[in-house]
C-alpha cells in the first residue's frame, strides 16, 4: 500500500478531503455514491452498474480477504474511483488471487483511503447527489472543486450502451447444486429459451437464470425487437445497468415492441425501462440505494425480504398508469420496488435477486419467472 503518496477527494459542494493513494495514479470524476455492504467489494468493483460513479464504502475496513477472480461480476473494474476508510493490503483468504491494492493498481482504478467515510456519507445524505473528483496529481483545493463542478453526472446519459456486450453470446454456466436457489426436481423441469438484454449484466445474474432452468442467449443493449423475436425466445430478460433509464432510448424502443408478444422480466435498470415503456416516469434519487440490506415487502405474500440494491434512479409511484399494479415496496423510504402489468405477462423488480453480494431471500423470483414462461 502506497501510504506515503497523498490523494485528494473534492466534492462539488466545496468539501475537500486528503487521504492516501492506494490504487493507480491519476484522476477520475463521477457521481459520488456510498455502499453500505459489509462485504462483497470484489463484486461491487466489477459491477457494470457503477460506471460513471465514485464508490464510497461505509464499512471501515475493506480488502482483508483480497480479490478472487472467480468472484468477479465482469471482466474489468467499473467504478470511476474507490474510496475507503482503511484498506487492508493483506489477502487473508486462501481463495485470493491478489491483494486489493495490487488488484486496483493493475486494473487502473484510482483509489483513496484515510478518508473519514462517515463524514463523507453524512455529507451525501445531507446534500443529495453530488459530483466529485479523486486525484493523486492535483492537491489544489480550488482546482479540485472546479473539476468536480465540471464533471459529467449520470443524468441524461445512456451508459448501458457503453458497458454492454457488442455481440450476442450463449451463457450456460450455472451454480453448484448446493446453491440455496436450488429446489428438489428443478433440474428435471423443461428448460426455457431466454433472450437476456445486457444493459450491464452481472455474471451471477446469468448463473441464476441458468440455475432456474433457462437456456440463455445474451444480446447487446439496443438490439431491435425483430432480431430478438427472430431467436424464437419463450421469455425476455432485462438486466441491471448504469445511467439514466430515460436516456436508454434504443432499449425503450425495442422493449415497446416486445411487450405483449413475449413474457418479460426486468430488474434494476430493466425495471426502470419497463416502467417507462408502460407509461410511468423515473427520477433521480437524492442518494440512491447501494447496499445489501434493504428491506422490501412483497405485497402479494406480505413477506419482507432483505435485498441487494444498486441504483440511483427510481420509478415515480404517482405516475403508474392504469393496468400496472405495485407488487413490492421499500420499507425504508416507500419507493417502488416492483410492479407487473395486469394483462401482458410483464413483471419487474428494482433490486437484485441474484444478490451478489447480499442475501438470497429473493432468488425465488428467477424460478417464478421460469414457471410463468412454462405456463
Amino acid at each position: 500500500m502506497k501510504s506515503d503518496m497523498p490523494a485528494w477527494l473534492a466534492v462539488e459542494s466545496g468539501l475537500v478531503l486528503q487521504g492516501r493513494s492506494v490504487g493507480a495514479e491519476g484522476e477520475r470524476t463521477g457521481d459520488l455514491v456510498f455502499n453500505t455492504a459489509m462485504s462483497g467489494y470484489p463484486e461491487i468493483l466489477t459491477d457494470p452498474s457503477y460506471c460513471g460513479q465514485v464508490v464510497v464504502m461505509t464499512y471501515p475496513l475493506i480488502g482483508n480477504y483480497g480479490m478472487c477472480d472467480a468472484d468477479a461480476e465482469s471482466d474489468r473494474a467499473w467504478p470511476e474511483a474507490f474510496v475507503m476508510r482503511e484498506m487492508s493490503s493483506i489477502a487473508s483468504s486462501h481463495r485470493a488471487d491478489a491483494s486489493l491494492p495490487a488488484w486496483l493498481e493493475s486494473r487502473g482504478v484510482v483509489a483513496i483511503d484515510g478518508i473519514d467515510t462517515r463524514q463523507l456519507t453524512k455529507h451525501i445524505r445531507e446534500h443529495g447527489s453530488l459530483r466529485c473528483v479523486v486525484s493523486t496529481t492535483d492537491g489544489d483545493a480550488n482546482s479540485l472543486v472546479a473539476k468536480a463542478r465540471a464533471a459529467a453526472s449520470t443524468d441524461g446519459r445512456d451508459l448501458a450502451s457503453l458497458v454492454s456486450t457488442k455481440t450476442p453470446y450463449v451463457w450456460n454456466e450455472g451454480y453448484q447444486e448446493s446453491f440455496p436457489a436450488i429446489v428438489p426436481g428443478l433440474l428435471r423441469e423443461r428448460r426455457v429459451r431466454l433472450v437476456a438484454y445486457d444493459l450491464g449484466i452481472k455474471r451471477n445474474i446469468l448463473r441464476s437464470l441458468v440455475h432456474a432452468g433457462f437456456d440463455v442467449t445474451v444480446v447487446p443493449a439496443g438490439t431491435p425487437a425483430a432480431d430478438v423475436l427472430g431467436m424464437d425466445p419463450e421469455g425476455v430478460f432485462l438486466s441491471n445497468g448504469p445511467g439514466d433509464p430515460a436516456a436508454v432510448q434504443p432499449n425503450i424502443a425495442a422493449v415497446s415492441d416486445l411487450v405483449g408478444k413475449v413474457p418479460i422480466f426486468g430488474i434494476c435498470l430493466g425495471h426502470q425501462i419497463l416502467s417507462i415503456v408502460l407509461g410511468a416516469k423515473t427520477h433521480k434519487m437524492p442518494f440512491g440505494h447501494h447496499g445489501a440490506n434493504h428491506p422490501v415487502r412483497d405485497l402479494d405474500t406480505k413477506r419482507v425480504e432483505i435485498t441487494s440494491q444498486n441504483h440511483s434512479f427510481a420509478v415515480d409511484p404517482a405516475t403508474l398508469p392504469a393496468g400496472v399494479e405495485l407488487t413490492h415496496v421499500n420499507l425504508n423510504d416507500g419507493t417502488v420496488e416492483g410492479m407487473r402489468h395486469q394483462k401482458a405477462r410483464v413483471s419487474c423488480v428494482q433490486y437484485h435477486p441474484e444478490a451478489a453480494p447480499g442475501p438470497v431471500d429473493s432468488s425465488h423470483l428467477f424460478r417464478r419467472f421460469a414457471t410463468l414462461v412454462r405456463g
